[in-house]
């Protein structure tokens, strides 16, 4: 095997990179190349393509999406800690080798191989090429369960929790799933969407080949009004939706809602085989129960109707345990050079487990369903 370090998807043909993966629209060639090609990723804010891949003379063999870091923003598992022990030290900790999909913390495939041993080899070649370009460590963010075992005990393993809906009971119908909750969380979320319909709120969702540029256009204002109201830098540009649209026509999901006509707010998604993925959200006005009904419960209606297992509405929030979406471990791996560095760190990670699974014993405690129902 040769390894390769690409500075662009464009070096690597689209058919051999997505031949690695099981169609998840967050490692396509479209949604990775789609966002070097369209502006959203750039070396001031922090990223540097630098893919690795191992080939067979011409025939790609496994890969991974990866990144020069000088920061941490757009990745979703924090370091900062880290990166200020560093400092105190006088040493640098950026740049950094990450292997992640850029401002996405969904769950799938990093090292993107049909076996477990070309796996290993990709965590192997991170390590080397970490250790070759001098970098301070490496990083493997929100990969499958499964791929634990592609990492030797020099990777350190931190966990963390999000909120996620499954319909592992078969529900068929949006009543057939509130149906499994008890009483009073199956009273608020009727009085919710019924307060909205009374409002007059309508809601139109639309595939990227269904979408028109004003619906992209409208998506996109209101992408931008979220971030600006919580004073963050937009990466997403209205041509990276475009492109979306023609190259993930139906993955791309978007969620719109319409008072008297008019665009009130909007939902960003995509969907993979068997799961829905939220992304952005945005609003131009203020009704009591809009963010749920645009973010939550339309996607589960959309779920229902497309016969899709999971919806994942994105990072953090309890306050989606009430709403039927329980908490489930994401995970990540590290490897940092510095031995002295990784063993400071290792019971770190370790307490930080530990705490985090005593968290999620607590919050299951929280759930919604009755216990005389099928449990998602």
């Amino acid at each position: 095997m040769d390894l390769r370090v690409h500075p662009g998807l464009s070096d690597i043909p689209a058919q051999s990179w997505d031949a690695l993966h099981d169609e998840h629209p967050f490692v396509s060639h479209a949604f990775l190349h789609g966002l070097e090609a369209h502006a959203c990723l750039r070396p001031d804010w922090g990223w540097t393509p630098h893919h690795l891949g191992l080939w067979d003379g011409d025939r790609l063999l496994a890969a991974a999406p990866a990144y020069l870091k000088t920061n941490s923003h757009g990745e979703f598992v924090f370091d900062h800690a880290w990166a200020h022990a560093y400092a105190r030290h006088g040493l640098d900790y950026f740049p950094k080798l990450l292997c992640a999909v850029p401002y996405s913390p969904v769950t799938g495939p990093r090292l993107l191989a049909p076996t477990a041993e070309l796996r290993r080899a990709l965590a192997e070649a991170l390590v080397a090429e970490a250790a070759r370009t001098g970098l301070s460590s490496a990083h493997v963010n929100f990969h499958e369960a499964e791929v634990d075992a592609a990492f030797d005990a020099r990777w350190l393993q931190r966990i963390d929790l999000q909120y996620h809906w499954r319909n592992d009971a078969g529900w068929a119908t949006f009543e057939d799933y509130l149906a499994a909750m008890d009483h009073k969380h199956r009273k608020n979320i009727r009085q919710e969407r019924a307060k909205l319909a009374r409002a007059g709120v309508r809601f139109r969702v639309v595939h990227g080949d269904e979408a028109s540029d004003l619906d992209l256009a409208t998506m996109h204002r209101f992408y931008l009004q979220t971030f600006a109201e919580y004073g963050n830098s937009p990466a997403l540009t209205l041509p990276f939706l475009a492109h979306l649209a023609r190259e993930l026509p139906r993955a791309l999901v978007l969620i719109l809602a319409e008072h008297d006509g008019e665009p009130v707010a909007g939902a960003l998604c995509l969907r993979g085989p068997d799961t829905l993925y939220g992304r952005y959200w945005g609003a131009s006005v203020a009704l009591p129960g809009l963010h749920f009904e645009t973010c939550y419960y339309q996607g589960i209606d959309y779920c229902l109707r497309e016969g899709l297992r999971v919806f994942e509405p994105g990072a953090q929030g309890e306050h989606k345990i009430a709403r039927g979406f329980l908490p489930r471990v994401v995970r990540s791996h590290h490897h940092v050079v510095d031995a002295r560095f990784a063993d400071a760190l290792a019971p770190w990670c370790e307490e930080e487990r530990r705490v985090v699974r005593g968290n999620l014993a607590w919050l299951r405690q929280r759930s919604p369903f009755r216990d005389d129902a099928p449990q998602p």
